[in-house]
């Protein structure tokens, strides 16, 4: 059953399913807060150090969020820069507000990554 009174159609769904699974963990929540309120790309080590997990830990986090969008990464020298994808995150409450029966106002994209 489709329609304002239906469930979401089934991709739609999938999509906004794998944005709060992303973020069903504190220390990614951390991660995207600490980068959502920086405004510039961190490197793994500055984050460490701001969240207070290891190197390997902060780097899981990062692939997971970079995976749904949330964060992209810049390659510099041999490693990589961090930063909030503003767009997929100006995305996430529309997301919350489509679950709970308000109205969309614009489909999903996933953000390419440059």
């Amino acid at each position: 059953m489709n329609g304002e009174k239906g469930p979401l159609d089934r991709a739609t769904a999938a999509e906004y399913a794998s944005w709060f699974k992303a973020l069903a963990d504190a220390t990614r929540i951390q991660i995207v807060s600490l980068l959502a309120r920086q405004g510039r790309p961190m490197t793994v080590g500055e984050i460490v150090e701001e969240v207070e997990v290891g190197q390997s830990t902060v780097s899981a986090h990062l692939k997971v969020l970079a995976e749904v969008g949330f964060v992209l990464a810049e390659p510099r020298g041999t490693a990589n820069l961090y930063r909030i994808n503003a767009t997929c995150v100006s995305c996430f409450p529309t997301a919350a507000d489509v679950v709970m029966g308000r109205p969309a106002p614009a489909a999903p994209t996933r953000p390419e990554e440059s």
